[in-house]
């Protein structure tokens, strides 16, 4: 495949994933069973500011992204698209999405949300044009401070989690499958998804957003 060829499969991989990014997590907040840590704590602002969830949504994102200076982190393009396309996407998606009135409904759509998520995040990290602001602080810090990956990642959304469900965000068991299933999901989608032509490099940790 050609260097222009490739470039636009990247471009549009990046946009694809991102608009399906946005998607999931309106799927998973409408099938209103538990949301993971960071949309539990958009949620949870969201209660209390009343402003919408995707407005929410880039603020979180544009102060973490503030927080790679410190440890002198890069964002790429696909790093700042991130922060400023999935929420307003979240909002146009939650105009057409309702919560089912039955149980099972409801985890069906979750399920649905959850599989769309992990195929949205291996589309736009496999487009390489940067990790997701969250992602991005974590390998920082590991670089900069020489902090283990998985324990800042867990003291942050521990603490994110907390406030998020303090504030009025949704917990529920659907933020246990959550945490259990990303992760072996997205490690299946990264491969089968990584753009064409120079060797991508390693995969982050754990789910970007």
């Amino acid at each position: 495949m050609s260097a222009p060829r490739i470039m636009i499969h990247r471009w549009g991989q990046l946009l694809l994933g991102l608009f399906f990014y946005g998607v999931a997590v309106a799927l998973l907040i409408q099938a209103n069973v538990g949301l993971d840590p960071w949309t539990v704590f958009a949620q949870g602002l969201e209660v209390q500011t009343g402003w919408s969830i995707g407005l929410i949504v880039v603020l979180i994102g544009a102060g973490v992204l503030l927080l790679w200076i410190p440890i002198r982190q890069k964002p790429g393009i696909g790093t700042v698209l991130n922060v400023l396309l999935i929420g307003p996407v979240i909002d146009l998606a939650m105009l057409v999405i309702e919560t089912p009135e039955q149980l099972w409904a409801q985890w069906l759509m979750f399920a649905g949300g959850l599989a769309l998520l992990a195929v949205a995040t291996g589309l736009y990290i496999g487009a390489r044009f940067g990790p997701g602001p969250r992602d991005g602080l974590m390998t920082g810090a590991h670089a900069r401070f020489g902090w283990k990956i998985w324990k800042v990642r867990t003291g942050v959304e521990v603490t994110v989690l907390a406030i998020g469900w303090l504030l009025g965000g949704t917990v529920g068991f659907g933020t246990v499958a959550f945490a259990l299933l990303i992760g072996p999901m997205v490690g299946v989608t990264l491969p089968l998804l990584r753009a064409p032509g120079e060797h991508p490099q390693p995969a982050p940790a754990a789910v970007p957003a």
